[in-house]
């Protein structure tokens, strides 16, 4: 298995005031290609400050950031939303939607950044939205909406630029239990389909449960990694 994501001593250290708060304290991990990866841990552990680095979505204090053999630390913030739009896609607990936007248009943004011409997003967008099960939602608002068909309206968004890596910060932290393992079989499905890497931060044990390898935080560190029998196919 190659290596997409590596961090090298990598430490986050936020100034409240005069006091120092270490969200991150030296982390080294390694995540492989076509992996599915989970990070949990309680609140305050700095799983979601370690996604935040691996997306490009903060910088650290110190330490090295190796995605795709790209080095994040090393990058200004022009170079970070281009690497963002290459890369990666994101899927948020609170879906993160445009309120006054529809499905197809909310998905079809991440083409727009692209530059891609507006016949070929809408079709990729609308071809997306079939995927996840939104094909008769395409002209939908947000509020028009569950949920669940907010999330998938999400994971559209995520996959539909194509992305080596997918993030998936609490992802079903606003559903039921029925919806989220509707959407973890759909997440997981789509990231195998397309060889993609996977990286899911909770604080959900079933939600661990589809991963390949489960990585415990606590206090800014990795405090084990655990690799599990996995759901559908192996790796290789």
């Amino acid at each position: 298995m190659n290596e997409i994501i590596k961090t090298k001593n990598l430490r986050k250290v936020y100034k409240m005031g005069d006091e120092k708060i270490i969200a991150l304290n030296d982390v080294n991990l390694e995540i492989y290609k076509k992996e599915i990866v989970c990070i949990i841990g309680t609140s305050g552990s700095g799983k979601s400050t370690l996604l935040n680095m691996m997306a490009g979505l903060e910088k650290p204090t110190k330490g090295e950031i190796i995605v795709n053999n790209m080095h994040l630390e090393k990058m200004n913030e022009k170079q970070l939303t281009k690497f963002r739009q290459k890369n990666v896609g994101f899927v948020f607990q609170s879906y993160n939607l445009i309120p006054t936007l529809t499905a197809l248009e909310n998905v079809s943004l991440v083409l727009t950044f692209r530059g891609v011409p507006k016949r070929v997003r809408e079709k990729k967008a609308t071809e997306m939205l079939k995927n996840v099960g939104l094909g008769k939602r395409l002209h939908h608002k947000p509020s028009e909406m569950s949920g669940g068909q907010q999330q998938r309206v999400s994971i559209a968004r995520a996959f539909v630029g194509n992305p080596k890596i997918v993030f998936a910060d609490e992802p079903t932290g606003n559903l039921d239990t029925k919806t989220t393992f509707e959407i973890m079989d759909l997440v997981t499905s789509m990231v195998k389909d397309l060889n993609q890497t996977l990286v899911i931060v909770t604080h959900d044990d079933e939600i661990s449960s589809y991963a390949n390898r489960i990585f415990h935080m606590r206090d800014g560190k990795i405090e084990k990694v655990e690799e599990l029998p996995l759901k559908g196919d192996v790796v290789n």
